[in-house]
C-alpha cells in the first residue's frame, strides 16, 4: 500500500493519519492548491456574456422568493394576538435561515448564491468578483426584494400595512448605536461564514470532510436572527430592508433605514479584511 498512489478525485484523504497541528499545521503547504488570481476590477467583456445576465436573473429570483416567504412568515406571527399559536421568533429565524440554505443551494452554481448586497460587497472587496458583476448583482437583488414584498402586499394589503410590512426598525428601548452595532456584528458573522464555507483552500486541504456550504451559511443567518430580531428585526441584508421599506413606505420605516445599509456594509468589509488578511494572510503571501 505504501507505493500505491491515493485517489483524491473522490474525496479520499490525501494526508497521513497523523495531521500536523498548531504551528506545524500553519507551515504545511498544500501542494495541489494554487491561489486563484483576483478578479479584474472592471470586466466589460462580461456584458456580452449570457451567463452574466443569467446570474443576475438568478439573484433576482432568489431575493424575490426570499422576501416573499420570510415576510409572509413575519406577518403570520405579528397578526396573532397570542404568539403561542404561531411559530414565534424561532420560527421567523428558521424561515430566514432555511430560505437562505435552500436558495444558496439552488443558485450557487449559477451566480454564487449571494442574495444579499452585503455578501456581494464583501466578496468584491476580497476580489472574488468584478465591480461590474457586483453592481449588477446588487441592483438585481434590490429589485427582487422590492418585487417580493410588493407581491405580498398585493394580495394582503390590509394585513401588510397594519402589521408593519416586515420593515426593519430599531425597537423601542434600544439606541441607534445599539441597532448599528447589532447589524455590524450580525453581518460580520454571516459574511465570515460565507468566506469560510466557500474557501477553496479549505476544500482542497479538507477534501475528506464533506461539507455542504449552504448549510453553515443558512445556520449563521438563523442564529443571527435569534439574537437580533428583538433589536432591529434583523436586517443584515440591505436588499431585504430596502424592499420592505419601499413597499411599506411609512415614515418610521425610513427613520433608521441608513442603519441597515451602513451596518451590513461595515460588517461585510470587516469580515473580508479579517478573512483575507488575518486568516489567509494573502497580502503577506504576495510579498514572499
Amino acid at each position: 500500500m505504501e507505493g500505491k498512489e491515493e485517489d483524491v478525485r473522490v474525496g479520499a484523504n490525501k494526508y497521513s493519519e497523523r495531521q500536523p497541528i498548531g504551528t506545524s499545521a500553519q507551515m504545511t503547504e498544500d501542494k495541489d492548491y494554487k491561489e486563484p488570481p483576483p478578479a479584474p476590477f472592471f470586466e466589460p467583456g462580461e456584458l456580452k456574456s449570457w451567463s452574466f445576465y443569467r446570474a443576475g436573473i438568478a439573484e433576482f429570483m432568489a431575493t424575490f422568493l426570499f422576501l416573499y416567504i420570510t415576510i409572509l412568515t413575519v406577518m403570520g406571527v405579528v397578526k396573532s394576538p397570542s404568539k403561542c399559536s404561531t411559530v414565534g421568533i424561532q420560527g421567523i429565524a428558521w424561515a430566514f435561515g432555511g430560505m437562505i440554505f435552500a436558495l444558496v443551494y439552488c443558485t450557487a452554481g449559477i451566480s454564487g448564491g449571494h442574495i444579499n448586497p452585503a455578501v456581494t460587497f464583501g466578496l468584491f472587496l476580497a476580489r472574488k468578483l468584478s465591480l461590474t458583476r457586483a453592481v449588477f448583482y446588487m441592483i438585481m437583488q434590490c429589485l427582487g426584494a422590492i418585487c417580493g414584498a410588493g407581491v405580498l402586499k398585493g394580495y394582503q394589503k390590509g394585513l401588510y400595512m397594519t402589521q408593519g410590512g416586515g420593515a426593519n426598525v430599531v425597537a423601542p428601548g434600544y439606541t441607534k448605536g445599539s441597532g448599528l452595532g447589532a447589524e455590524i456584528i450580525g453581518t460580520f458573522v454571516l459574511v465570515y461564514t460565507v468566506f469560510s464555507a466557500t474557501d477553496a483552500k479549505r476544500n482542497a486541504r479538507d477534501s475528506h470532510v464533506p461539507i455542504l456550504a449552504p448549510l453553515p451559511i443558512g445556520f449563521a443567518v438563523f442564529l443571527v436572527h435569534l439574537a437580533t430580531i428583538p433589536i432591529t428585526g434583523t436586517g443584515i441584508n440591505p436588499a431585504r430592508s430596502l424592499g420592505a421599506a419601499i413597499i411599506y413606505n411609512k415614515g418610521h420605516a425610513w427613520n433608521d433605514h441608513w442603519i441597515f445599509w451602513v451596518g451590513p456594509f461595515i460588517g461585510a468589509a470587516l469580515a473580508a479584511m479579517y478573512h483575507q488578511i488575518v486568516i489567509r494572510a494573502i497580502p503577506f503571501k504576495s510579498r514572499s
